[in-house]
């Protein structure tokens, strides 16, 4: 039962990974998507909060489909990628953590709007009045002060990416080693005979890790709102 094989052990691995880059390269996009909610009115502000929360609603492998459909290797952007960057989405890992990022996305920016908006706007008002440069006012003033929701908007984000099936699935396919998560694993083994057991070996890792990444996400939390009030 807990023996993993090397085949599990890459799938998990691979998961990681995905989570890993997926929240990594969403977290600036969405500080600073989350900082413009909050802090800014303008034409449209209801538009980009739909759409932001929109991988909420859609079914997972209408998501997908969109995304084959714009980063795949004849989409517009993905053939631009290809073609300038070399960087290829459909059916690679790369592909994989794209999909993951745009399902977290939501989840990662809530939080940190939330705590944005939590932020006392005096204080960036003195600092801006003692002649801070609107982008300092927001690494030295704001950042910090919302840190302990950045925290867990990349937590939840993360946890999430490391359960993301439908739209995965549906833009880089299933391929062992390439492309196959932890939840296509689970998802091929309970498709083949007496592949029950090692299914279980594969839940009983999702729920560690997941149960893991919320703990962290607590703790990470309390030790910023700590750190911020002195103790």
């Amino acid at each position: 039962m807990l023996d993993i094989t090397p085949t599990e052990w890459t799938a998990i691995l691979l998961s990681l990974r995905v989570a890993a880059v997926a929240t990594l390269v969403a977290t600036p996009l969405g500080v600073a998507l989350a900082w413009l909610l909050a802090r800014r009115q303008f034409w449209g502000k209801s538009l980009l909060d739909a759409a932001i929360h929109l991988p909420l609603v859609l079914p997972p492998v209408v998501t997908g489909y969109l995304l084959l459909l714009s980063f795949g290797r004849r989409g517009l952007v993905g053939a631009f990628f290809a073609d300038h960057l070399g960087v290829v989405f459909a059916f690679r890992w790369t592909g994989a953590a794209l999909a993951c990022g745009v399902m977290s996305f939501p989840l990662l920016v809530r939080p940190i709007r939330l705590s944005i908006e939590a932020v006392d706007q005096r204080l960036e008002q003195a600092a801006e009045t003692l002649g801070a440069a609107p982008w300092w006012v927001f690494l030295t003033v704001t950042l910090p002060l919302s840190l302990p929701g950045v925290l867990a908007g990349m937590v939840l984000g993360f946890a999430k990416a490391i359960g993301e099936f439908g739209a995965t699935i549906t833009f880089v396919s299933n391929i062992p080693g390439e492309t196959q998560t932890i939840s296509s694993a689970i998802y091929s083994l309970i498709q083949t005979p007496d592949g029950d057991v090692a299914a279980l070996r594969l839940v009983v890792v999702s729920v560690v890790m997941a149960v893991a990444a919320l703990i962290g996400a607590e703790w990470f939390a309390r030790r910023a709102t700590q750190r911020l009030h002195g103790n």
